[in-house]
């Protein structure tokens, strides 16, 4: 086939040895089965900014640390060099993300490298070596879903215990080998200590996973794994091999709200007396 001109250099390059055929095209990214090194593997070419259809991209930068103070300020403003830096940002998040995680256990295809916006990684294939389906292609028996759905939890928690949210979990970004569940489609993971959205994101995650498995297995209904992932990660309790039950206290607390309007104002007075004795201290004398 014709090399797509994202491409060539890397074929130029050696890189890439032959690109076969194209596997899919997304909302983020075009992605192509390649030969490398003599072995099959997938190259992604991300798109950019202006193609890209990803909603809300800026909750999920939120806390993504940019070591060059240059480009950081650059990123601020928005200019021409920024708005590369960002790019460049998004897609090496899911380079750093994937070999993260694959050291921390989690099911990842394996990542190659980055070149000029072009992943190169693994390709997940099924039993007879054909390109291994999506989740929301795959039927099962409850027992099965109730296995695989336990494993993705603990993808979840060695995921969080790395340090990262996923942030777009579905049953679409998901593929399923001989061996389970594999997690894909990694650029808008999130810091989960810096970014103020990681706890939604969790829950929304995990939450969409066991909606999706409790289809072949009514068992999960009812259940209640994000609260109780993040209870324990809020704890310092959780570790990569933490079991999970799927329950959780729920909190039927209510919550007080004229003490709550109390300390806001009390915090404002308290505010107001601090820059009144600043004022007194800078008048002349």
């Amino acid at each position: 086939m014709k090399v797509p001109k994202r491409l060539r250099p890397l074929v130029e390059d050696g890189i890439i040895d032959e690109v076969l055929h194209p596997l899919m095209s997304g909302k983020e990214a075009d992605v192509f089965v390649v030969r490398s090194s003599g072995k099959i593997r997938c190259a992604k070419i991300y798109k950019d900014s202006v193609k890209r259809s990803f909603k809300k991209a800026a909750q999920y930068t939120e806390g993504r640390k940019v070591r060059n103070s240059r480009r950081a300020r650059a990123m601020e403003k928005g200019s021409k060099f920024g708005r590369k830096q960002q790019e460049e940002t998004w897609q090496n998040a899911e380079v750093d993300a994937l070999y993260r995680l694959d050291r921390a256990g989690v099911r990842v295809p394996t990542p190659y490298g980055c070149f000029d916006g072009v992943l190169l990684m693994e390709l997940i294939t099924d039993e007879d070596g054909d390109v291994a389906p999506r989740l929301d292609d795959v039927s099962m028996s409850a027992e099965q879903a109730l296995e695989d759905h336990a494993l993705v939890m603990h993808y979840v928690v060695r995921m969080l215990c790395a340090g990262l949210v996923h942030g777009d979990l579905s049953e679409f970004n998901v593929l399923v080998d001989e061996n389970g569940p594999v997690i894909i489609d990694l650029p808008q993971a999130v810091d989960a200590a810096s970014n103020n959205n990681a706890q939604s994101m969790l829950a929304r995650d995990v939450n969409k996973m066991t909606d999706y498995y409790s289809q072949f297995a009514p068992a999960l209904k009812g259940t209640r794994y994000a609260q109780e992932i993040w209870e324990l990660y809020e704890d310092g309790d959780l570790h990569p091999d933490t079991e999970l039950t799927g329950y959780a206290e729920e909190d039927t607390h209510t919550a007080d709200v004229d003490l709550v309007m109390l300390e806001i104002k009390a915090a404002m007075e308290e505010e107001q007396e601090r820059l009144a004795r600043i004022a007194d201290d800078e008048e002349p004398e």
